[in-house]
């Protein structure tokens, strides 16, 4: 009976030790980064990117650490479990050649700076918001809220949008009856007054020209740089500001497929 309570009271302390430890552990790495943030020895989203994953390296080490004292505990020995498991044992070596590919691409990614929590990110068929770069996995927020679990040894290729200013791009199609030139200079208009008041703008707004010519219109492309991750919210304002001085100037944008008719042809009674 006194063993029982002697063990149950050495497995509470041993627990007890092992939370005090992750806190004060995750604490000294928060202040360490916050340190280094005051310092800009790095940028903040590389201060959140390393310390998410220094983090994430700590609670493995520690719960490693701490199982094993346990087992410890229980009189096992875990290097005879691991050599006497056979299938079990082939099993975890297995498993451990895909957390060695993980670990190593995470390594190699984190060292060439591929990406950082806060980017905008490409990778395969998932894009979306970069939340942490762990050991095992990246975890990307897409922008309809679903966040996805990324093992970094299927990262092969990683398209960063969030590193430099970005481009928006705004194609506007107008009827072929209109008459182009006087639809090129409403637009370069339009475009100043956003940059008189968007601040998210760079360069330009630049009216290239005609594009392209599309089933029922003439499409004309209009683009500038902006400041990272705003380039939807300048998009969205040109269009706008473009589409009301069109209509103040009569001029038609068309519905796709539309027939155009001729607007002096006047239908008699």
């Amino acid at each position: 009976m006194v063993q029982s309570w002697m063990f149950f009271l050495k497995l509470c302390i041993i627990l007890a030790i092992f939370f005090i430890v992750k806190t004060i552990g995750k604490t000294v790495i928060a202040r360490m980064f916050d340190q280094a943030a005051r310092n800009k020895r790095m940028t903040t989203n590389r201060v959140i990117t390393l310390q998410k994953l220094v983090l994430n390296l700590f609670s493995y080490l520690l719960i490693f650490i701490f199982a094993g004292i346990i087992f410890d505990l229980f009189g096992l020995d875990i290097k005879t479990l691991i050599a006497g498991a056979g299938i079990l044992g082939l099993a975890i070596g297995f498993g451990a050649q895909g957390l060695v590919s993980d670990i190593v691409t995470g390594f190699f990614v984190l060292l060439e700076k591929q990406m950082d929590v806060g980017d905008f990110v490409t990778m395969g068929n998932v894009s979306g918001i970069v939340e942490e770069v762990g050991l095992r996995t990246t975890h990307i927020r897409a922008f309809d809220g679903t966040l996805f679990y990324v093992p970094n040894r299927e990262i092969s290729t990683v398209a960063n949008h969030s590193r430099g200013n970005m481009q928006a791009l705004v194609d506007i199609g107008i009827a072929y009856e209109e008459n182009i030139d006087e639809a090129l200079e409403v637009i370069r208009s339009a475009c100043e007054n956003v940059k008189d008041v968007n601040d998210k703008i760079i360069e330009g707004p630049n009216v290239l020209g005609v594009q392209s010519f599309g089933s029922s219109e003439v499409v004309i492309r209009i683009l500038a740089k902006t400041v990272n991750m705003e380039q939807w919210g300048v998009e969205r304002a040109l269009r706008k500001a473009i589409k009301e001085a069109l209509d103040e100037a009569d001029i038609e944008i068309p519905y796709p497929h539309q027939v155009h008719i001729d607007k002096k042809v006047k239908v008699a009674n």
